[in-house]
């Protein structure tokens, strides 16, 4: 999408549609004022009637707008004032964009940036207007044999009251709009089906990307016979009950000034459909199991956004992707596998076979030298239900590294929650057999997963995302969401920004 900032009198904007964001008890907040100033009172005479009614999230369009440039006005309630924080204001922005694209216009205004939030300023506001607008437009209707017509909003105009906030507003509507962007290609490939989006067809989508960049991005592929010859054996264990073959993704950005600089590195679970394998998950629900690949889908997402915004710092992405189905081939339980680190593993469960392609891409990361590794995955339905669906489950063995994360998830308000990673918890992995078994036991099941991982981690600052409960929506709203695609992107801007700090001490 296409955006500008504005700071004229949004009376005088002439624009198919602007948007007006209102309390529901309290003055008018200044540009929507002068709107009210130039409209004879239209606004505060709606409000003060009841005939609209400013509780969060409601929306009412009004189809013309005597006085005033524009030809039609959307109001958007955002409830109490004393109660107006980010969550509200994120609800109102979204049911304000969800109307927006109704609309047969093809250009908008909008004026979100004057809400007033505490510690959040134009740039914040400005970037999750945009970003809200991007998720918008989405739609999946790629196997209706009649889509929908496509949204025609194509370009939006933020009105800035205070003209020295514009640079920040354009600032952080550029973030949006890539974030935004990144944040649909994580849903679609989520939503696509496992007959379509396979590893393969996920090595494809690396390859298109590297095209794309222009020299920004060096793809290389590892197929099965690259990964037997490597030692991936364990990765290579769970695709093997599949007639789909395995792949690790490696997609390398270089956009620090030194070449040499030590990169950071995303790793993302890519199981492409999960069955559970001999482990075979109940029938019931298992379609949702294409967004196994959620973690992969997430790293994707941020490769695009990067690309978008081009910072200055060198990052590694990493997919493992594989299908896990049951066969005559397949892993058993019981059977014992060697990973690339030489580590041995009992495989008690091939439904907890997210981590066995996890642990051999985060040996494979160790050859970067990396200055972090963060590795993303819908891994386990323990971190459902510790969290729900609003919190990402986060593991570290680097405090440092785990606060990092916990900030830019605040930030970008794709928020994540620290759990433990004790010693005591190790324990639970012990095998008779073998170095480690995959799986601990239903007690501490997220915390256990991040242990089982946390051993092949132990060269580099690491912390591991648990997005199972965040990585999609089931039931009426089943899709993909898209997360914790601002959580990454956010995070790498504050690695090169504390980058620029540290060589300007130089």
């Amino acid at each position: 999408m296409e955006f500008s900032v504005q700071t004229a009198n949004p009376a005088k904007a002439e624009t198919a549609c602007l948007v007006l964001p209102v309390y529901k008890d309290s003055d008018l907040l200044p540009a929507v004022a002068k709107l009210d100033d130039a409209s004879e009172r239209l606004i505060g005479q709606l409000l003060s009637r009841g005939d609209f009614d400013a509780a969060l999230g409601n929306v009412q369009m009004i189809p013309f707008a005597p006085g005033l440039g524009a030809e039609r006005l959307l109001l958007v309630g955002l409830g109490e004032r004393g109660k107006c924080q980010e969550a509200a204001f994120l609800k109102a922005l979204d049911a304000a964009m969800t109307a927006l694209v109704k609309l047969p216009i093809d250009e908008a205004s909008a004026t979100f940036t004057d809400v007033p939030l505490e510690g959040r300023d134009a740039s914040w506001k400005a970037r999750k207007t945009l970003e809200a607008a991007e998720r918008a437009l989405y739609r999946f209707d790629h196997f209706k044999f009649a889509p929908a017509k496509p949204p025609t909003l194509a370009k939006l105009h933020l009105i800035v009251t205070d003209a020295a906030e514009g640079l920040l507003a354009k600032q952080g509507a550029a973030l949006g709009c890539a974030i935004g962007q990144g944040i649909n290609v994580t849903r679609t490939l989520g939503n696509l089906p496992g007959n379509v989006c396979t590893p393969r067809y996920l090595a494809e989508q690396a390859e298109a990307l590297g095209r794309e960049s222009q020299g920004a991005l060096a793809v290389d592929i590892l197929d099965e016979e690259a990964l037997e010859a490597l030692g991936a054996h364990s990765l290579l264990s769970v695709g093997r009950g599949s007639r789909e073959p395995s792949r690790l993704i490696v997609m390398k950005y270089q956009g620090a000034e030194d070449a040499d600089e030590a990169p950071h590195v995303l790793i993302g679970k890519g199981i492409t459909f999960d069955t559970g394998g001999i482990s075979l998950k109940p029938g019931e629900g298992m379609d949702e199991m294409k967004f196994d690949m959620g973690g992969a889908a997430s790293v994707f997402g941020t490769v695009k956004a990067v690309l978008a915004i081009r910072p200055k710092l060198n990052v590694v992405f990493i997919v493992a992707a594989a299908e896990n189905m049951p066969d005559g081939a397949a892993t058993k339980p019981g059977d014992i596998i060697k990973t690339l680190k030489g580590l041995s593993v009992e495989v008690l469960n091939t439904d907890a076979e997210g981590r066995l392609v996890l642990c051999d891409a985060l040996t494979y990361a160790e050859r970067f030298t990396p200055a972090s590794v963060v590795d993303i995955a819908t891994l386990t339905g323990a971190c459902i239900v510790a969290l729900g669906h609003h919190a990402t489950g986060l593991l570290a063995n680097d405090d440092d590294l785990a606060l990092d994360l916990l900030d830019a998830g605040e930030t970008a308000w794709d928020r994540a929650w620290h759990l433990p990673l004790w010693d005591e918890y190790q324990e639970q992995l012990d095998s008779n057999f073998a170095d480690l078994a995959n799986i601990g036991g239903r007690p501490a099941g997220t915390i256990t997963a991040a242990c089982f991982l946390s051993r092949f981690a132990d060269h580099f600052p690491w912390a591991h995302l648990d997005i199972a409960g965040t990585a999609w929506h089931s039931g009426k709203q089943k899709g993909a969401t898209g997360r914790p695609v601002g959580l990454l992107t956010q995070y790498l801007l504050d690695r090169e920004a504390d980058a620029q700090v540290e060589n300007s001490g130089d």
